[in-house]
This record gives structure tokens, sequence and C-alpha cells, in this order.
């Protein structure tokens, strides 16, 4: 290649206007996470439950192997991270059973504390219509919801760095980046498994 025509390139991509997009897209462009529930990924049977804790299950108990109880679940976060929609079927299971249902953080196979209790928004039996959901969360909605005793020595909330105590996840973009990583997962809890849980669902890139 000529010297002036070299000369002429690096000119050009010095001189040439910077490539941002129009900030308007954060909102309305997303990052997709994906998990499919199931009662296999229950870390434990529900009549291994500790004694005399909170929340109870109400016996009979279905072996995990046994339930029928499938679902999918979706998080799309936009990408300026002010936003969460999170979009969830279900199948083999009637929701007029569900107890509670939760976003917790957590590796696969160990309980975790919750991070978003999507209970909060509403009656969970009516919000499952035609055994589907839809739950927008904001900032606000990221928090710790108590429901496990204190003698499991769980941590208040979700660290936002696994494995180090004292940083907090707040915000959307910290459960963002939870996901990233494999460390957030569905549970729903029904009348028969409600410590446990009925199924969980790891959450992992996808979409």
């Amino acid at each position: 290649m000529k010297k002036p025509t070299l000369v002429f390139l690096l000119t050009s991509l010095l001189t040439m206007s910077a490539q941002a997009k129009d900030p308007a897209t954060g909102a309305s462009t997303f990052t997709v996470y994906d998990a499919y529930l199931s009662p296999q990924q229950e870390g434990e049977e529900e009549d291994s439950a500790p004694k005399g804790v909170e929340p109870k299950s109400t016996p009979p108990f279905t072996p995990r192997e046994q339930r029928k109880s499938r679902g999918h679940g979706q998080i799309r976060f936009n990408r300026e991270l002010s936003r969460a929609f999170v979009d969830v079927e279900i199948a083999g299971l009637n929701p007029a059973d569900i107890v509670m249902f939760h976003i917790h953080c957590g590796p696969p196979g160990m309980l975790g504390p919750i991070l978003v209790d999507l209970g909060t928004f509403g009656d969970l039996k009516k919000a499952f219509v035609n055994n589907k959901l839809t739950i927008e969360i904001a900032n606000k909605d990221v928090k710790f919801a108590s429901m496990y005793p204190k003698a499991l020595k769980l941590p208040e909330s979700c660290p936002a760095e696994l494995g180090i105590a004292g940083v907090q996840v707040k915000t959307i973009a910290g459960m963002e980046a939870l996901a990233r990583k494999g460390a957030l997962y569905f549970n729903l809890h029904t009348k028969a498994h409600t410590f446990y849980g009925e199924m969980r669902g790891q959450v992992y890139p996808g979409g």
C-alpha cells in the first residue's frame, strides 16, 4: 500500500464521528435469559425438610421423579437495566395449589436467598391466566423476602459477587449480573411442596 493512501485511511478513521446509538433504544432492546423448571432440580425431597420450621408443607408429598409439573420461565432485561420482564408458563400443575413463587440467587441444587418475591405482585392463583404469568420488575422489587429461619444462617439478600458478603444486590443491573453467571433460579412452591418447592429452574443465557 502506498504511503499517501495509508495516511489518508488513518486520517479518515481518526476524524470519523463517534458511533453512539440512540439512547432511547436502551429501554426497548433486551438481553434474554431462560429457565426450564422441573422437580428434579429441587435439592431435596420435601419430607426431608427441617422439622419445626416454616413454611410447612401439607402431606402427602410426591417424590420428585413422580411429579408431572413442568415450566418455562424467561427474564428479559432491557439494555439500560431499568426494568426486567418475567414471562412464565406452567404445565401439569393446578395454579390453585401455588402458595409462593420466587426468583432466588444461588448455584444449582442449593437453597439461596430470595431476590424477587413474585407473590407481592398479586394473588398467584389468579395471576396465572391460562397457566401463564407476566410480571414487570423494577429496582424497588429487588429485595429479600423473609422466609427462612435464622438457624439456617442464610444471608439476608443476594451478594453482588457470590462468596463475598456485605455487598448486596439492590438493582436490576445487579440481578442481570447474577443471571449472567448462572446464579439465579426460579422456585415455585405448592401446598404439598412448600419448603423446598414443587419445581425449580436455573436461569441461563438464552433467547
